[in-house]
This record gives structure tokens, sequence and C-alpha cells, in this order.
């Protein structure tokens, strides 16, 4: 049913921490319900391009990298989602870990930042239209 959603996770001492709300519509039986529930100000990404090529009339390159730091005392697993916006037809020619096509034009990485840590995920795009 139509509503407030509260979350709340269990703290260090047993107790319940209340960690966010979000208001979500009528649902039907089934479906998926995603909940928006703040923004974790301890974890913070950076998206740099780090090159960027045309090949020739109907092609171009360019290479990312996405540093994402975690300020926390203990790991998190972070989603790292990129939209492919150029153009329909792309290639990932290299990447520093496998990614999951999402759809046409989105991929996803999934990557693990330890406590007080950082991790990088770099990758290239060939465009060709």
């Amino acid at each position: 049913p139509k509503g407030k959603v509260r979350v709340y996770k269990e703290d260090v001492d047993g107790s319940r921490q209340f960690i966010g709300e979000d208001q979500i519509d009528h649902t039907p039986k089934g479906e998926s319900v995603r909940l928006y529930l703040g923004d974790a100000f301890d974890i913070v990404g950076e998206h740099t391009q780090t090159d960027f090529k045309v090949l020739g009339k109907r092609s171009m390159q360019e290479s990312f990298e996405i540093a994402v730091r975690n300020h926390k005392d203990e790991a998190v697993e972070v989603r790292i989602v990129e939209h492919l916006f150029r153009w329909s037809e792309w290639e990932i020619t290299e990447e520093s870990q496998e990614h999951t096509k999402v759809d046409a034009q989105t991929i996803e990485y999934s990557v693990t930042v330890p406590a007080d840590g950082e991790e990088k995920v770099t990758y290239t795009v060939l465009y060709r239209w």
C-alpha cells in the first residue's frame, strides 16, 4: 500500500538505529520498490575523463577513472552506474574490472571499498556510428 517506509538497522549495542525513510506509491504484488534513504556523506566519488579521441568520421573513444573513497570504519559495497550516452553502438575495450550491462546504454560496476580506503575503476569505451 501507499505510504511512508522507515528503515532501521541494528546498532552495535543491539538497539535500533534509524537510517532513513521514503514515500512509496501503491505497488502491485511481486513488483520491486526502490527507496531513497538519503546521501552518504562519508562515501565520496570522483569521476574523471582521462582521455578523449576522435578516431575518424564514424568513431570516437574515451576513457574514465572513477575513484570511490570510504571514510567509514567498515567496508562498503558501492554501485557505480555509468550512462554511455554518446551513441547507441558502443564497446568497452578496456576495464579494470568486469561490468554488468543494465540496458542498451547503461553499465554498472560493483565495488567493495575497504574501511578508510579507496578503490578505483577505469574503463575505455569505443563508440561507432
